[in-house]
């Protein structure tokens, strides 16, 4: 366990951004890196393009949460009726699975237009979302669409840091110039870019540049072929520059409390 982590205990972090900016490579690797160093974590996708499993190396099938209709049903009713306080602290020992001693969780999208059970699913979600924010003592590290649909206010308070995933270009700062108004609304007091595919210094500079006022550059990563690879096949090795930025992102956030090792599996 490295000193950086030393007085630190749970942990809760939420990862948007626009799509193909390498939101998802970056929460793997964040979730990797923080294994390492002694953490226990829960990797939850809730993003409706969820493929967080397969980018931390999972090859087997996995259900999102949001396609389990009997369980919404059970748990948040039907559209008659929808328990807006469904129980939920039971389903992540039930659902989750594991992959490199990392827990995983997909909860999938809300369906919408006619999708029959759209307000139980988001009820069930932002509930069970809720919990593993607020009440789970682990890191949690969480894989969000880029309109941060899960996260209600009473969430976003337990929420330590949302990161933004940026690239040097026009469209992802405009996504993110979105994401931030969005995040203040419900709460957000922690938020900060992250560069991605940042070559040199005249792409960090126009990062710095162009951010939407108020949304300050948390650090940058560059093009890595490592990164390409993990897209590919999954669980390279976490590289240094994920290893400075997590170091970073904890002095940013400073003390905590300490984290408790792994379960044993």
């Amino acid at each position: 366990m490295q000193a950086a982590d030393q007085g630190r205990k749970g942990l809760k972090l939420a990862v948007a951004g626009k799509g193909g900016v390498g939101k998802t490579t970056l929460v793997a690797l964040l979730a990797r890196e923080a294994h390492a160093r002694g953490w226990r974590v829960l990797a939850v996708d809730a993003d409706p393009d969820a493929n967080l499993a397969t980018t931390l190396g999972y090859r087997g099938p996995i259900r999102p949460l949001a396609e389990e209709e009997e369980l919404i049903r059970e748990r948040a009713g039907s559209q008659g009726f929808v328990a807006l306080n469904p129980r939920v602290d039971d389903i992540p020992e039930r659902h989750w699975v594991e992959v490199g001693g990392i827990r995983l969780l997909v909860l999938g999208g809300i369906r919408r237009g006619g999708g029959g059970c759209a307000c139980p699913a988001n009820a069930l979600l932002r509930a069970l979302l809720r919990h593993l924010v607020l009440d789970r003592d682990e890191l949690v590290v969480v894989d969000m669409e880029a309109g941060i649909e899960h996260l209600g206010r009473a969430t976003a308070q337990g929420v330590d840091a949302l990161l933004v995933v940026v690239e040097p270009d026009l469209r992802s700062l405009e996504t993110a110039a979105r994401i931030l108004p969005l995040a203040r609304e419900i709460g957000l007091g922690r938020v900060w870019a992250v560069g991605n595919k940042v070559e040199g210094a005249e792409d960090e500079e126009f990062l710095r540049e162009n951010l939407p006022p108020g949304l300050d550059l948390l650090g940058s990563v560059p093009y890595l072929p490592e990164l390409r690879r993990l897209e590919k096949v999954g669980s390279p090795p976490v590289p240094p520059q994920i290893k400075a930025l997590f170091s970073r992102l904890l002095q940013a956030l400073g003390p905590h409390t300490a984290p408790k090792p792994p379960t044993p599996s």
